[in-house]
């Protein structure tokens, strides 16, 4: 396996530690023109740990991973890949936000 870059290893030892199946914990890193792509997987028990109360735990890791990001000059995002068998039903709001317009 390739060596992780910080900012993957950075976003895995911030979830391992809030999660309780920390060996479920996974980040694939993905490079284009955008910039970097960390991509999330846990456990689907784990996902309201990640996820807190209104997405606050979620933007907070997002926050992280920018600044992370910025110190190593490039722009870096996080997605939190929905687990199998997860359902999650947005409301409108939610999905307008996800636009970021």
């Amino acid at each position: 396996m390739a060596k992780m870059q910080q900012d993957q290893e950075f976003v895995e030892y911030v979830v391992k530690a809030l999660v309780d199946n920390p060996d479920a914990v996974k980040v694939d890193r993905t490079v284009d023109e955008m910039g970097v792509l960390l991509t999330l997987k846990v456990a689907q028990e784990d996902m309201g740990k990640i996820i807190g109360r209104d997405g606050s735990t979620a933007k907070s890791i997002r926050s992280l991973v920018r600044i992370v990001g910025l110190k190593n000059n490039a722009r870096v995002n996080l997605k939190i890949e929905e687990p199998e068998g997860g359902k999650r039903i947005k409301n409108l709001d939610e999905a307008v936000g996800d636009l970021k317009l």
